[in-house]
């Protein structure tokens, strides 16, 4: 009994630390924009843009899948300017700016 109890708490450390070195060398970084995008829209995740909610649009627009704001229906004019301008002036992962109009 205590040898299967020993056994299992040896194997329980290992694979937990196998899990540890794991999730550090094989995490997936996003791009921080993405969160600040998701932000900045309004967030009601209504669909109107043709994207599952708020966040799907956040990561076509910096994926570069879509080119304009505007595609948001609800979002105020002054939070489209805000976007775009976020957009262009900040930089990536890759150390470029995206092109997004209003």
């Amino acid at each position: 009994m205590l040898y299967a109890i020993i056994t299992m708490l040896v194997l329980g450390a290992l694979l937990g630390l196998g899990l540890g070195i794991a999730s550090k060398y094989l995490a997936v970084k996003e791009d921080e924009r993405i969160e600040m995008v998701t932000q900045m829209l309004p967030n009601y995740n209504c669909g109107s843009c043709g994207y599952p909610g708020c966040s799907g649009l956040a990561q076509a627009l910096v994926n570069g899948e879509v080119t304009t704001v505007g595609t948001c229906r609800p979002c105020k004019a002054d939070q489209k300017e805000a976007i775009a301008e976020y957009l262009n002036k900040t930089p990536g992962p890759d150390g470029k700016c995206l092109k997004v109009k209003v």
